[in-house]
């Protein structure tokens, strides 16, 4: 793992237990080992370091999720590869996604928009398949199938209660019964 990385996960966790206000530019580079200003050797700013973080994670989450979607033999496989990536994402980055539900205002403009850009596009690579899986299923009630299943999944920080192999199989279960399950009102 690259210097840079190991930053941006230790400021995650910093930014998920504080918020990114919460957070001095000194307690980041402590925490890292180095002092504050040291930091801007690998971040023009602590801003720029929270455009990185959220912007790279979501190109990850669209590009795994565009990856597996396409390699899935048909739409209900694709279906559960989509599930199974975003759990294995939900599970191992609780930090970001509170960083991402808390300090999405505090983004810079360009990032914010180039984050929103991605979150669509990965709403998409779901819509499509719940699509092809459901035939009579409309755009929009697509799109909100993927949004209500991302809201499951990314509970995790909130609702790990149980040990994360358990954990992963309850999303599993509930997210696929409620995704491969015939919605009702799905019509075009």
């Amino acid at each position: 793992m690259s210097r840079r990385q190991q930053i941006l996960d230790i400021a995650a966790g910093l930014f998920a237990q504080k918020g990114f206000h919460g957070v001095s530019v000194a307690e980041l580079g402590a925490a890292c080992g180095i002092s504050g200003p040291a930091l801007y050797k690998h971040f023009a700013s602590k801003d720029a370091m929270l455009a990185e973080m959220l912007v790279s994670i979501s190109e990850r989450l669209l590009a795994q999720g565009t990856a597996r979607a396409g390699a899935a033999a048909d739409p209900g496989a694709a279906i559960e590869a989509l599930v199974e990536w975003h759990i294995e994402f939900s599970l191992s980055h609780r930090a970001l996604i509170v960083v991402q539900d808390r300090d999405w205002s505090s983004l810079p403009d360009e990032a914010r928009e180039r984050v929103r850009s991605l979150q669509r596009d990965y709403v998409e690579v779901w819509a499509r398949e719940l699509r092809g899986f459901h035939a009579q299923l409309s755009a929009d009630r697509a799109r909100a199938m993927a949004h209500v299943a991302f809201g499951l999944l990314n509970s995790t920080p909130h609702s790990g209660l149980v040990p994360d192999d358990e954990m992963h199989d309850l999303l599993r279960s509930m997210a696929l019964g409620a995704l491969l399950e015939e919605p009702s009102g799905s019509r075009a």
